[in-house]
């Protein structure tokens, strides 16, 4: 069965659904949702994308990110994908939206109304291997350093959305 993503307007509300791979072709609007999960001594959960993704392999970026299914919403299509990609079930809290479009070198595009979680959890993630290549722990000062070092090292839509990620953390 192929992965449909949900289509919306730029107020989330449905206009559709399309087949995933499609959609990142067209570059056509459709909702998502990242999970930053943060352990108690306040370091974000990074994973590293499988380098087999059709767009960004090997990148560094939040702890898991994906889109609902059909007829799921927000919360449970995250709590879904965290199980899935890194192993790990947590209470996730809605923090913000944000929308954004990012053109790749391979043609597609990421044309997402995406919206945040935030969890808390001190389990190590036990990661699938098709989805996360690897995980680490980090303090936000050290990945906001890092990534004006290093920014072709870490997803466009973490680099996109993390000052308010900390200005909402940091709350």
């Amino acid at each position: 069965m192929e992965e449909q993503v949900i289509l919306v307007d730029m107020n989330d509300l449905p206009q559709g659904h399309m087949e995933k791979l499609e959609a990142h072709q067209k570059g056509v609007l459709h909702r998502a949702f990242s999970v930053f999960i943060f352990n108690s001594k306040n370091e974000l959960l990074l994973q590293q994308r499988a380098f087999d993704k059709y767009h960004s392999g090997g990148v560094w970026t939040n702890t898991c990110c994906s889109h609902p299914r059909v007829g799921e919403n927000n919360l449970n299509g995250a709590t879904r994908r965290l199980q899935e990609e890194m192993g790990m079930t947590c209470d996730l809290q809605y923090q913000f939206s944000f929308t954004y479009k990012v053109d790749f070198e391979d043609g597609l595009t990421e044309h997402e109304l995406d919206h945040v979680f935030f969890g808390k959890s001190d389990s190590l993630p036990k990661i699938n291997k098709s989805e996360v290549q690897d995980f680490r722990y980090v303090n936000l000062e050290s990945l906001i350093k890092d990534i004006e070092c290093n920014p072709k090292n870490y997803s466009p839509w973490l680099k996109i959305c993390l000052d308010t990620v900390v200005e909402h953390y940091n709350r």
